[in-house]
């Protein structure tokens, strides 16, 4: 069972996107590669238990268990020692980053308050693209009466595409909702 956003891309934007770029082969067309949501959270030194309630909430958004990222080394001004849990990671490929991706781009980003549109310079230059979110409960799944921790994410979109400007055109067809020029 293919996603609705997995399906436009195949039928309608590998056609488009072709015939901009002048590309032969249809495997030649940018395409989402893998999509990494990561989860930074502070509090766990303090609460460590808290960061299994992270963890719980973000499988719940993303349809997949992340891992505890842990420290790397010592910090004393954090109180921070070498393998606390200071954050969590997932890692979307195939239908799961295109079923996430319609749901951040359709429901989550337009909830997220005073939304005027994604930046068009968070390209890295190798045609990947990063964005953050400041609060979790924009995403449907989450009861916002039962959240007990309140987290961001970053989220990085990992893409084929050779250029940042394939893909911009990339996201834009698939409705990212950039900032007006």
């Amino acid at each position: 069972m293919a996603t609705r956003l997995l399906e436009y891309y195949k039928s309608e934007i590998v056609k488009k996107l072709k015939k901009e770029f002048k590309y032969r082969n249809t495997y030649e067309v940018p395409k989402i590669e893998k999509i990494v949501v990561n989860v930074g959270y502070g509090e766990a030194v303090q609460d460590p238990k808290s960061i299994e309630l992270v963890q719980k909430e973000l499988a719940n958004i993303t349809g997949q268990w992340p891992i505890i990222r842990r420290a790397r080394k010592h910090v004393a001004g954090y109180k921070l020692r070498k393998g606390m849990p200071i954050g969590v990671k997932v890692t979307l490929r195939g239908e799961r980053a295109y079923t996430f991706l319609d749901k951040t781009i359709t429901f989550a980003l337009p909830r997220t308050r005073d939304f005027r549109g994604l930046p068009r310079d968070s390209f890295d230059g190798r045609g990947n693209y990063n964005f953050g979110i400041d609060e979790h409960v924009v995403f449907p799944e989450v009861n916002i009466d039962k959240v007990k921790v309140h987290f961001g994410m970053d989220i990085a979109i990992v893409t084929t595409a050779k250029t940042d400007y394939e893909a911009l055109r990339l996201l834009e067809e698939l409705g990212f909702p950039f900032k007006r020029k």
